[in-house]
């Protein structure tokens, strides 16, 4: 099963794959490039021409370095940290002295410049880069992010079990029968809210979890509350963080349907577009004042769960429109780790 410490912020050797690495480290390497311009420039006023000067010859070898390292990810993550540094040195710095030999070859550098130099600034400069990712995964180490997972989690729960139990009790007296089959689907949701923060569930499970919901909060609502389904033909093995999908259909029956003496129907649609899974809820919108404000608590658990198993390449997008109020999830398609 996939964990937490499978993801790429708990390894010290960073992912050269994941987009929150790549921005990072063109972040870094681009605003050491405008210190060093600062430094090298005679006169302030030369500062942002020197540092197009210093981009001309830093970008390309950086696009260079990071796609060799993409290509070389899995090889480097089986080496032992410390070798596996060194490789991405000695690589850079490698890459950095033979670009200055072609530029020099060609006439394309200024006097001064020499191989030697340009292959130990590109040394000192992953030095630098990798052992700032090395203290980040160390921030992140599995066991602070399970618990700060467990945390989240438990926050969540109570919202969830609350309603749920709520929904049971309002047949006990009128439905008894059918309360007693609801409380018998209520043990399985609470199985299913109990599990490890830390490990990851199918899309199935996360779509079965959410059904059974939807049933309790059906026997409340009645023929007020409709679900429409559109679940394009994706795989329903791939892993997804728990308890994603719930508390977005939780948060649109609570502000959407309860609200509305006609009830009204909520839209969830589950797609793969390429690389990425995108799972949407959408609920008709009521008039400002008629129920209890939102705040957003399980919108932000869920984009901070998001970023801890992601990191930047998953997000959270909320978008309104006419009577209609739509969450969107997009996370990236769970690659096979190592």
């Amino acid at each position: 099963m996939i964990s937490i410490r499978h993801f790429p912020a708990t390894h010290p050797l960073p992912d050269w794959r994941n987009f929150g690495v790549m921005l990072r480290v063109l972040l870094g390497v681009n605003l050491l490039a405008l210190l060093a311009a600062l430094v090298q420039a005679p006169e302030l006023a030369g500062w942002v021409d020197r540092y197009v000067d210093l981009a001309a010859v830093v970008e390309p070898l950086l696009l260079l370095c990071l796609g060799l390292l993409t290509g070389l990810r899995n090889l480097l993550w089986r080496l032992p940290l410390r070798l596996g540094q060194a490789v991405v040195i000695v690589l850079a710095a490698t890459l950095a002295a033979l670009m200055m030999l072609y530029a020099q070859a060609f006439g394309l550098t200024a006097g001064g410049s020499s191989s030697l130099r340009a292959g130990l600034l590109a040394a000192a400069t992953s030095g630098l880069l990798l052992a700032y990712f090395e203290l980040r995964a160390r921030s992140f180490s599995p066991v602070q992010t399970e618990a700060r997972l467990a945390a989240l989690n438990a926050r969540i729960r109570p919202h969830f079990l609350f309603n749920a139990l709520n929904a049971v009790l309002s047949l006990i007296r009128a439905r008894p029968q059918q309360a007693e089959e609801a409380l018998e689907s209520l043990s399985d949701l609470f199985r299913a809210a109990m599990r490890d923060p830390a490990s990851m569930v199918s899309l199935a499970d996360e779509v079965d979890l959410a059904r059974q919901y939807l049933e309790l909060e059906r026997l409340r609502l009645g023929e007020r509350l409709s679900v429409d389904w559109q679940i394009d033909p994706i795989s329903l093995q791939v892993p997804i963080p728990p308890l994603m999908l719930q508390p977005l259909l939780e948060n649109a029956v609570y502000h959407g349907i309860e609200p509305a003496p006609a009830g009204g129907t909520v839209r969830v649609a589950i797609v793969r577009q390429g690389d990425t899974l995108q799972i949407s809820v959408a609920n008709p919108t009521t008039d400002p004042g008629s129920h209890a404000a939102g705040n957003h608590i399980a919108l932000e658990n869920i984009r901070e769960r998001l970023a801890l198993y992601y990191d930047l390449e998953s997000r959270l997008e909320i978008a309104t429109g006419h009577n209609q109020y739509e969450v969107r999830i997009i996370l990236p398609c769970q690659r096979k780790r190592l």
